[in-house]
């Protein structure tokens, strides 16, 4: 893994050592330096940044005033002159804070915890995976289908039938309410009446789609949206 870092201080000689440090750490990447936090905002706007380094003292905004100002800010390690804003970087949940001048073994320590934090995040964010099936009642029982099962789904009423690889399910449902509960990536509306999973579409052809051994009409008003839907970035051209 690698973190994309930015450098935020004003003065040239600071910004050089650390430039070095980073060059000299194999899982850290500069992507941008700013000589204060107002051209740092404009980078981290534009750029995936993973890490700043961040300095205290500098004109027209200092470090501290900028943390306190910014939401949804990558990890940020401080480094700094003025060991006396420790505690409050710390309070802000900063990585870690360096008092100028750190030498480079210390330099890596910090790296290091802001590595272990990105490793911790990323691997949280795996095991808050989204659900692969829900359950509906039907028939006075309650039946659990898999997305990855469920072919399409049509209304009639105030009931829906979903129709899965296996068998048909009717329940006591409408379109909107069953849409709304759907991944939005994964089903998407082609009539009124109508929801289908678009991986499971094996051809377009004019206004109907194939999915295995049936053919479902798509209304004109939702033509746009389902090739999109559909062919999104995968449509392969000459």
């Amino acid at each position: 893994m690698t973190l994309n870092c930015v450098i935020v201080d004003d003065e040239p000689i600071a910004r050089k050592l650390l430039q070095e440090y980073i060059e000299e750490t194999d899982f850290l990447k500069l992507v941008g330096t700013a000589e204060n936090p107002l051209k740092a905002a404009g980078l981290i706007k534009s750029l995936q940044v993973d890490l700043i380094f961040l300095d205290i003292n500098m004109p027209k905004m200092n470090g501290m005033e900028f943390l306190r100002s910014s939401a949804n800010l990558p990890m940020v390690i401080m480094t700094t002159a003025y060991g006396q804003y420790a505690l409050e970087g710390f309070e802000m949940a900063v990585v870690d804070y360096l008092v100028k001048p750190f030498s480079l073994e210390r330099f890596l320590k910090g790296a290091q915890k802001a590595l272990e934090l990105k490793l911790l995040k990323d691997k949280a964010s795996t095991d808050r995976q989204e659900p692969d099936h829900f359950f509906v009642k039907c028939n006075g029982r309650i039946e659990r289908v898999n997305y990855d099962d469920l072919l399409y789904i049509e209304a009639m009423a105030n009931y829906v039938t979903l129709y899965t690889r296996k068998e048909k399910l009717m329940v006591y449902l409408t379109v909107k309410g069953i849409l709304e509960q759907l991944p939005k990536e994964k089903f998407i509306q082609v009539h009124k009446s109508t929801i289908v999973n678009a991986d499971k579409i094996n051809t377009i052809e004019g206004n109907m789609l194939h999915i295995g051994d049936a053919r479902i009409t798509v209304s004109a008003n939702f033509q746009d949206a389902v090739i999109k839907g559909v062919l999104k970035d995968r449509f392969l051209k000459r």
